[in-house]
């Protein structure tokens, strides 16, 4: 595997080489003085050019960078919509396991790069023309101290939803009532468990894309908790998975609320929750509650 020195050069010598190439940023992780440094992190790298499309119509210019496992170009994929204007990326994994994820974005629209992420680092600015930034901050990514609206929102969301999952259960639609579990219900889980960190912690660092530094956070007895929320493929352990999850929201929310001064929607969980177990104790052939 490259060296982190390697890439490094490798990055910069192909920027000096390419005229075209007028300065080089990187953002991400390894530009976060917050994260724990390993062999998986991505570098994220951009090249601010000119004549944009002469790098598109060639798609043998990445070739340098090494021989690639896979790439994904998803300005250039019909499936996903692009979503970066007139940037142009290159995700590249490399047989050695490093990854590159490279964007091109025209030299003209340096200052709208600029001011995209504070996690912005310059490696090269050829013609001096780029501005003085500050020092690397993830400040954009910390915790968000909730209002009392979107805690409500929040509570609503989850319980409603809840009724889903038991629904889907009760039909026998696993899958229906999986997605509603994980794609809607979780989220308002994780949510405000972000918030308690965010609490704890004054609001000030991330935990995360998808909560992946909340464990170390978290009490190992809620970590378990939070653990026996991803079930297996029977419906059992998805009532089981949903009850669990409905107990972590309520011990965390009734923190959240207490500790900002919300009010926290008793009613709404004594009466949801009265509703699962009755419809988790159904018989598949009723006809009413």
């Amino acid at each position: 595997m490259r060296s982190k020195q390697e890439m490094m050069e490798l990055v910069l010598r192909v920027a000096r080489e390419d005229e075209r190439v007028r300065a080089v940023g990187m953002n991400g992780s390894r530009t976060n003085p917050n994260v724990p440094r390993d062999m998986f992190q991505d570098y994220d790298i951009v090249y601010l050019v000119t004549d944009m499309e002469s790098f598109i119509q060639d798609p043998h210019w990445i070739d340098v960078f090494g021989e690639r496992l896979i790439m994904q170009m998803p300005e250039a994929m019909s499936m996903f919509p692009p979503d970066l204007g007139r940037w142009f990326s290159y995700l590249m994994l490399f047989e050695d396991g490093n990854r590159i994820d490279m964007i091109l974005i025209p030299i003209e629209e340096k200052e709208t790069y600029l001011q995209d992420d504070k996690l912005t680092v310059i490696l090269m600015d050829k013609d001096q023309a780029l501005p003085e930034i500050p020092p690397p901050t993830d400040e954009d990514y910390w915790v968000k101290r909730p209002s009392a609206a979107i805690f409500a929102d929040c509570c609503n969301e989850f319980w409603w939803v809840c009724t889903y999952v038991a629904k889907g259960l009760w039909r026998q639609e696993i899958l229906f009532a999986q997605e509603h579990l994980h794609s809607i219900v979780r989220p308002m889980l994780m949510k405000m468990l972000s918030w308690k960190v965010g609490i704890e912690t004054d609001f000030s660092l991330s935990v995360g894309k998808c909560g992946k530094y909340l464990k170390t956070y978290m009490t190992d007895e809620a970590w378990n908790k939070l653990m026996a929320t991803y079930p297996n493929g029977t419906y059992d352990g998805v009532w089981n998975a949903l009850f669990t999850m409905c107990g972590l929201f309520r011990e965390t929310a009734l923190f959240v609320a207490d500790k900002l001064g919300f009010e926290y929607p008793i009613e709404d969980d004594r009466k949801v929750t009265g509703y699962l177990e009755r419809v988790r104790k159904l018989p598949s052939n009723a006809t009413e509650m």
